[in-house]
Order: structure tokens, then C-alpha cells, then sequence
């Protein structure tokens, strides 16, 4: 597709086909091959492409409502579809003439990323480096074109991250993902041993978590936040699909010792209202740290990096609510939702495995929000 008109709803077209994949994709530990071309088809993975390539450059709101209506059909799914898109964007940070090169000859990527820079090193040789390091969680490599790995060169100080594009036959991929949640994302350790890259396939610059030096919209997106943001979406669609299945539990299930189905009961009323209301306010705190994200890339505001950090203890708060919402929706739900084949039990599996992801660690982000909130104190009172 060559245009951004009609997106969004390209995409919910393709829910029907993602829901009816969801339980054979968590069976078989991958994402389903048809659900991928669809997603390819539909045109949004060029969602974060530069323009002058015929991406889109879409509003952070509008990724918002893509990931949601992909989520609420499967979370795992979900996930893949969201870090394809910002994977895209993450090419922003290589040269132009590497931007040309790939954006040339196909019009997105499929590639995972990796942003833990401790996991590798890169040892100048020649006109480019040697890359050896071992990164797991490869959200998307599956169906991988291309890899981003992250590491630091060996040259320069700890502390200044940098990714590496290969190819994924350049390393090798190891079948580790045995695991209790996110199991449809498939997402393999990478490994690689001293894979040449040339100079061009690394970042002009250290990835400081600040918005890249350029003027134009992707170049402005903040980099954290947007890492953030792109890893929350799939809670929120998994938090609003709970809460579809607990109203339709309600007017079904029968509890024990009563005559009446739940939804004549007050206390399941209860909590089927606290449940949509959490949800909501979970979306629609989401929403605003999007707009703002949007505003601030197109020019029309200023976030600060104390505005940044604020953003992703917020972000990390969204997903915590989201896995409480599940929670609670699946403890009035009685016993029949505990069967490993219940959409419920996957939805709680992939949301609670979500939730573990390093940009929700609330402690880790609190403490850093915390730091610069009292150093911020300090200085207005000097």
C-alpha cells in the first residue's frame, strides 16, 4: 500500500484472521506465516519508513490504535506488530546512504532489536568491526530480514550504546523460548561470533536515550519514550479484550449454589465496572503520553528530559494497571477459565510475561525518576 489513508482499518480487517491464529501461534511458539503476510500486505510496517521512501510517518496516537485492535486478538501478535513498526524507525539513526541502500530495494523491515548495550562488542578491523556478543529476547526474528543488535565499541567508553545491522544468516539463532507467556512472539536467542560489519551498518552516534540531532518528525520522536510506548500498546489491547470476555462470562456463567446467571449478581456488576474503568483510564493515560510524544516531534511542544523519564514511570504504570485489570477480571471468573486453553489464560500468560520487560521495571525506572526529581530540587534551591 502506498498511502497511510485507511490504515488502520486495513488492519482491524485482519483481526478476525488474527484471533483465529492466536491459539495454533502460542502452540507452535512462533507467529503465524499468513497473519505476517497479511500484516506486510496491509502496508504497516511502512509506518515509521521515512517519507522520502514512501513511509508514512504516522501519529504516535494512530500506532496506539494499531497495536490495540492487533492486541485484543492476540497480545503476542500484538507485540511483533508494534516493534516491527518502531523497528523501522530505528533505521533513522544509520546514515542516509544506509537508509537509501535498504529503503531502495524494499519498502520496510522485518528485524528484531536488541537495546541491552552490554550484550555486545564490536573490535575495530579493517573498514568496519567484529561483532561478538549474545542477546536474548529477539522479538521478531522469525521472520527477520534484517537484525539490530546492540553493543558498544571496544575503542570507546563503556556507557555509549550503539547498534550493529546484520543479517540474520550472519548469526545464529538458538530455540530457547520455553517460556509461560509472549510465547506466539517467538522470540530466539542471537548470537553472534566476530560477524563483520562495515562502518556503515553502525550508528553515526551513541543511542543516549535523547532524540536524534535532526529536524524532521522521526528525528524528533524521543528515543525512550518511544521504546516505552512500543512495548505498552499490546497491554492495553490484552487489558480492554479481558474485559470483553469477563461481560460475556458474566451473562453465562451460573455460580455455584445460585440460580442466576453472574451478571444479575451485584458483586460480578461491580466488578465488570471497576474492570472497564481501569482499562479506560489505563488507554487513555497511554494516549496522552502518545500526543504529547507526537506534539513534541512535529514542533509543537518542548518535553524536557525530566519529561522524558516522568513519561516512562507513567508508561511502566499503564502496564502494571493493565495486568491488574486481567487479574481481576480472571479471580471473578471462576474455575472454567483456568483450563490452559482459555483465551483468558493466554491473555493473563502474555500479559504477566509482558509486564517483565526492563522498561516496566517500576523500582529500576522509579528510582531514576526519583534521582532526577531530587537533583532538580536540589539545584532550584542552591
Amino acid at each position: 500500500m502506498s498511502t497511510a489513508e485507511g490504515l488502520l482499518e486495513r488492519v482491524r480487517a485482519l483481526v478476525p484472521l488474527v484471533a483465529e491464529r492466536a491459539a495454533d501461534a502460542e502452540a507452535k511458539r512462533k507467529p503465524d506465516d499468513d497473519v505476517i503476510e497479511a500484516l506486510k500486505a496491509s502496508g504497516v510496517f511502512r509506518s515509521f519508513v521515512p517519507a522520502r521512501f514512501g513511509g508514512y510517518e504516522i501519529d504516535l496516537e494512530l500506532f496506539v490504535d494499531i497495536g490495540i485492535a492487533v492486541s485484543e486478538a492476540c497480545a503476542s501478535t500484538g507485540w511483533i506488530t508494534t516493534f516491527y513498526m518502531e523497528h523501522n524507525w530505528q533505521l533513522g539513526n544509520f546514515a542516509p546512504e544506509v537508509q537509501e541502500e535498504i529503503f531502495s530495494r524494499q519498502p520496510f523491515v522485518l528485524a528484531p532489536g536488541s537495546v541491552n548495550p552490554n550484550d555486545g562488542i564490536a573490535t575495530p578491523k579493517g573498514d568496519g568491526y567484529e561483532l561478538t556478543g549474545h542477546w536474548r529476547f529477539g522479538t521478531g526474528i522469525v521472520h527477520a530480514d534484517w537484525v539490530l543488535l546492540s553493543g558498544r565499541i571496544a575503542t570507546e567508553p563503556e556507557g555509549t550504546p550503539r547498534m550493529f545491522l546484520v543479517r540474520p544468516d550472519a548469526i545464529e539463532v538458538r530455540d530457547t523460548w520455553h517460556v509461560d507467556g509472549m510465547v506466539a512472539t517467538g522470540s530466539r536467542d542471537m548470537v553472534a561470533n566476530a560477524v563483520y560489519v562495515p562502518e556503515r551498518h553502525v550508528t553515526l552516534r551513541p543511542l543516549t536515550g535523547t532524540a536524534r540531532p535532526r529536524e524532521d518528525y522521526l528525528g524528533r520522536i524521543p528515543v525512550f519514550p518511544m521504546l516505552s510506548l512500543t512495548a505498552a500498546i499490546p497491554s492495553v489491547g490484552a487489558a480492554r479484550r479481558a474485559v470483553e470476555l469477563f461481560r460475556r462470562l458474566l451473562a453465562e456463567r451460573v455460580p455455584f449454589g445460585t440460580r442466576k446467571t453472574q451478571s444479575h449478581r451485584a458483586p460480578g456488576q461491580v466488578r465488570l465496572a471497576h474492570a472497564l474503568a481501569d482499562a479506560r483510564a489505563a488507554e487513555t493515560v497511554l494516549r496522552s503520553v502518545a500526543r504529547a510524544l507526537t506534539a513534541h516531534a512535529r514542533g509543537g511542544a518542548q518535553l524536557s528530559l525530566m519529561d522524558q523519564v516522568q513519561m516512562r514511570l507513567t508508561i511502566a504504570h499503564v502496564v502494571r494497571d493493565c495486568r491488574r485489570v486481567v487479574r481481576d477480571v480472571i479471580d471473578g471468573s471462576g474455575a472454567s477459565v483456568h483450563y490452559l486453553d482459555h483465551e483468558l489464560q493466554r491473555i493473563a500468560r502474555d500479559v504477566q510475561m509482558m509486564s517483565a520487560h526492563t522498561v516496566f521495571d517500576l523500582d529500576l525506572v522509579g528510582e531514576q525518576c526519583g534521582r532526577a526529581l531530587v537533583e532538580a530540587n536540589e539545584q532550584l534551591f542552591r
